[in-house]
C-alpha cells in the first residue's frame, strides 16, 4: 500500500526523524492560508500523487510571496502530472503539500528495502541526493553504500555512522545522521514497511539534518497490525478494478494487453501470462483467485475482468489441488450467464475433480472452448483474439 508525502512525514515526526513543516491543502485558498500559517519566507508548492518524478513534471514550484503560491496552487490543482511512474495516462493532482523552504547544503539519499537473497532488511546510501537512485546503480554503483541489518540486533549504531562518513556527512552532524537513521529504521519495522526512501536527505544551513522527500510503502499483509496506516489509504490513486478485487480478496494487477487471465496460484498466474506472450498474445491482467475460491468469488472475477474494455478474450487456467475444478467451473457457467459472456473464453482444467468440471462445461450449452494443457489453451485464446 502506499501513501502520499505528507502522510509519510506525519509519521516520520512519530520517530523523531527530521521533516520540514508543512500542511496539506485541497483547494487554492487553503494552499494559501496554510502558506499563512508557515510565516515561511520560502514556500514550497508539492503535488501529492502516489509517483515519483514530480519536479520533472512540474509538479514542484518555489514561491517567494503568497501570490505565487496561489498562482502555482491554481497551475498544478487537477493537473495532470506524467512522470516516469504514472504511465503515459497520468495522475490528476487532488491534493498539495505546502511546507515550508529549507537552506539546503547538500542533498543525499537513504533508503530502507528487503534483500530478498539474504531475508534481511538493508540500508542503502548515497551522497547523489535527488537523483533516480537507479541511474546511480547504472552509472556509479559505487557511491551505494549498503548495511545489512541484523534482524535480532537492528540497526547498530556504528552501522548509521559508516554510512554516514561513507556518503560524507559533515563530521559535525554525524550525530544528528545517525538519529536521522535510527528513526528511519524503526519506522521500517514498526509500520511493516517495504520500501522506506529519503529522497533527498539535506543538511541544511542551520545545521539539520532532514528529510526534503519521502516514501513510505506497506505490506499489506501486515496491515491489520496497523489500523492508523489502513487509515491513509487514498482510494482516488489506485485502480478502480484493483479497489474492487480488493473487496472480494482477489489479488489483481491491471496490465496493457487484451486478453483477460483467470488462474489460481501466483505462480501459476505469472507462467500464464508468460505463456500467452510466448505465443504472440498481450495479457491484460494477472488475477489469482486463491485456493479456496468459491463460484462467487469467480463469477466477481470475472466481472472485472470483463469491466476492462480492453479485453477481448479471457483465458481460465486452473490446476485444482485444494481448489476443485468443479467448482471453478460452476463458477465460469454461472459468471457466463450473469454477465452474457460474447467475447472468446478458452478453459483449461487441471487436477482435483477435473472430468467432472469438464462435464459442467461441456454440458452448460454455452460457447466455451476446452484447452488441454496451457499450451494449447495459450495458443487457442491467442488466435482466436487476433
Amino acid at each position: 500500500m502506499n501513501i502520499h508525502e505528507y502522510q509519510s512525514k506525519d509519521i516520520l515526526r512519530n520517530y523523531d526523524v527530521k521533516v520540514p513543516n508543512g500542511h496539506v491543502a485541497y483547494t487554492v485558498d487553503e494552499a494559501v492560508e496554510a502558506a499563512e500559517k508557515l510565516g515561511s519566507s520560502v514556500t514550497v508548492v508539492k503535488a501529492q500523487i502516489h509517483a515519483g518524478g514530480r519536479g520533472k513534471a512540474g509538479g514542484v514550484k518555489v514561491a517567494k510571496n503568497l501570490d505565487e503560491v496561489r498562482t502555482y496552487a491554481e497551475e498544478i490543482l487537477g493537473k495532470t502530472l506524467v512522470t516516469h511512474q504514472t504511465g503515459p495516462e497520468g495522475k490528476e493532482v487532488k491534493r498539495l503539500l505546502i511546507e515550508e523552504g529549507c537552506d539546503i547544503k547538500k542533498e543525499y539519499y537513504i533508503g530502507l528495502v528487503l534483500d530478498r537473497a539474504t531475508s534481511r532488511v538493508v540500508m542503502m546510501a548515497s551522497e547523489e541526493g535527488g537523483t533516480e537512485i537507479e541511474e546511480v546503480a547504472a552509472e556509479t554503483p559505487e557511491k551505494i553504500f549498503k548495511e545489512e541489518i541484523d534482524p535480532i540486533v537492528g540497526l547498530a549504531g556504528y552501522q548509521a555512522r559508516r554510512l554516514a562518513f561513507n556518503i560524507n556527512i559533515p563530521d559535525e552532524l554525524i550525530g544528528k545522521a545517525v538519529k536521522f537513521m535510527m528513526g528511519l529504521y524503526r519506522t521500517f519495522v514498526e509500520k511493516d514497511c517495504s520500501i522506506a526512501e529519503i529522497n533527498p536527505l539535506v543538511t541544511t544551513g542551520d545545521g539539520e539534518v532532514m528529510a526534503l522527500d519521502a516514501k513510505l510503502n506497506f505490506d499489506d499483509n501486515a496491515l491489520f497490525r496497523n489500523k492508523d496506516i489502513m487509515d491513509l489509504r487514498d482510494l482516488s490513486e489506485e485502480d478502480e478494478k484493483e479497489i474492487e478485487a480488493s473487496k472480494h480478496d482477489l489479488s489483481y494487477i491491471s496490465l496493457d494487453g487484451n486478453i483477460g487471465c483467470m488462474v489460481n496460484g501466483a505462480g501459476l498466474a505469472m507462467s500464464t501470462m508468460d505463456i500467452i506472450k510466448h505465443y504472440g498474445g498481450d495479457p491484460a491482467n494477472f488475477l489469482d483467485v486463491g485456493g479456496g475460491a468459491t463460484a462467487e468469488k469467480v463469477t466477481e472475477a470475472f466481472k472485472i475482468i470483463l469491466s476492462d474494455s480492453n479485453v477481448k478474450g479471457i483465458f481460465v487456467n486452473i490446476f485444482g489441488g485444494i481448489m476443485k475444478c468443479d467448482v471453478i467451473a460452476e463458477g465460469v457457467v454461472e459468471a457466463t450467464k450473469q454477465v452474457g459472456l460474447e467475447i472468446p473464453l478458452v478453459v483449461r482444467l487441471e487436477g482435483t475433480n477435473v472430468e467432472l468440471g469438464k462435464n459442467i462445461l461441456n454440458e452448460s450449452g454455452l460457447n466455451i472452448t476446452s484447452a488441454d494443457s496451457m499450451a494449447d489453451g495459450a495458443q487457442k485464446i491467442v488466435s482466436m483474439v487476433k
